[in-house]
């Protein structure tokens, strides 16, 4: 710490140079920040206390492969079973293909297996005797400006109606509450669609769900009772997987895109161009210095303490920008997640972020310098004062 001075001074000999350098090191940590909070919201997407009673059964095969109905009954007379109910992706899109709604068509019995949230008992009973109503989330509503009694038209990305087109229009009669933000969310952003006219009205459907959805009468039995689910299927063309909330969105997600992959490889190909540009940087500087260091040795300054300041010149180069880039991170997240409109709940900069990112600017820091810092420990005094 009493060479602090020394290393600070060096590192802002030239100013311009190094605040470009930490610009590009903020930018990358900022980034890393907000990536890796949205890798983290995906592996967590499903983990709540309530959907630790909740199984997902889908298609063995792929998610987008429909089962039939009369699963339905089958897997209600399944020991320990309390509930069961289904839902099938419509894909539904308002006034432009860009302005995606997730939107499902579901039996009215689909929202008492989600405590989470809530609809009033009137407009859950305008929902079942209306053959065109829906039940809107509250922050998908406040997106659109609806409010219960509009009339909204929606274009299916996937199923026409029986005149073949994909234009379908919908009544609002309710809005979705989620009780919790955090467990309930999703919610916020969806439109419940009334099933048996879905099922009615497409020529593509007839008879199939997307895919089930179970609540067990006891957690500790939730492994049989997946075991047992599956079992009714084995062997058909409709072979099914059952699977936690959690795992099943997981598996959703890694047939659309593996996150972690996607992420790895940005932060990979950020922190290599990093590697590259601090690099340049740090050499550079101790070249400009060689015959100030060579001076350093002369009045007694070891090797090895040549070799730790400047060292420590890069570490506390890539300590700066880091530790300022997680932390506006740690501001802008909120802002990001504000303004989506809840499309997007991302978890703020926890412990374990910034401790792989402190451990990667300190990795960072010593190879950056580690090839600047020896050359400065090897340094001949004689041979750089004389300019050699």
């Amino acid at each position: 710490m009493k060479y602090l001075h020394l290393v600070w001074a060096s590192l802002f000999r030239r100013k311009t140079r190094t605040f470009l350098t930490l610009i590009s090191i903020i930018a990358a940590f900022l980034l890393f920040g907000l990536l890796d909070a949205v890798r983290t919201s995906f592996s967590q997407a499903g983990q709540s206390a309530n959907g630790a009673q909740r199984l997902q059964t889908g298609a063995r095969l792929s998610f987008i492969q429909p089962l039939p109905q009369s699963l339905e009954a089958q897997i209600a007379g399944v020991p320990g079973v309390a509930k069961v109910t289904y839902a099938n992706w419509f894909g539904g899109a308002y006034q432009d293909p860009h302005n995606q709604v997730f939107s499902f068509a579901v039996p009215p019995n689909y929202l008492d297996l989600f405590p989470e949230v809530e609809v009033s008992d009137g407009e859950r009973k305008k929902f079942v005797e209306t053959r065109t109503g829906v039940l809107v989330g509250e922050q998908l509503a406040t997106r659109f400006k609806w409010k219960v009694g509009d009339r909204i038209p929606l274009q299916s990305t996937i199923f026409p109606d029986k005149e073949g087109s994909k234009n379908w229009q919908f009544d609002i009669v309710g809005i979705v509450h989620a009780k919790d933000k955090k467990t309930g969310g999703f919610f916020d952003q969806t439109l419940l669609l009334n099933w048996k006219y879905f099922d009615e009205t497409t020529p593509y459907n007839r008879g199939q769900v997307g895919w089930y959805v179970t609540r067990v009468a006891d957690v500790n039995q939730a492994d049989r009772v997946a075991k047992a689910i599956d079992a009714l299927s084995a062997n058909s063309d409709h072979e099914t997987r059952t699977q936690t909330e959690q795992a099943a969105t997981a598996s959703w997600m890694k047939q659309l895109a593996d996150m972690g992959l996607i992420v790895g490889s940005i932060m990979g190909a950020v922190f290599f161009t990093l590697l590259l540009l601090s690099g340049n940087t740090m050499m550079q500087a101790v070249r400009e210095r060689t015959s100030e260091l060579a001076v350093l040795k002369t009045i007694g300054f070891s090797n090895g303490s040549v070799l730790a300041m400047v060292l420590a010149e890069s570490m506390l180069l890539l300590l700066l920008g880091g530790v300022i880039g997680l932390g506006l991170a740690s501001l802008l997240i909120p802002v990001v997640s504000a303004s989506s409109g809840g499309m997007l709940t991302l978890p703020t900069v926890g412990a374990d972020s910034w401790a792989l990112g402190l451990a990667l600017m300190v990795l960072i820091g010593l190879l950056v310098g580690s090839l600047p810092a020896w050359n400065a420990m090897r340094l001949n005094i004689v041979d750089a004062l004389a300019g050699r």
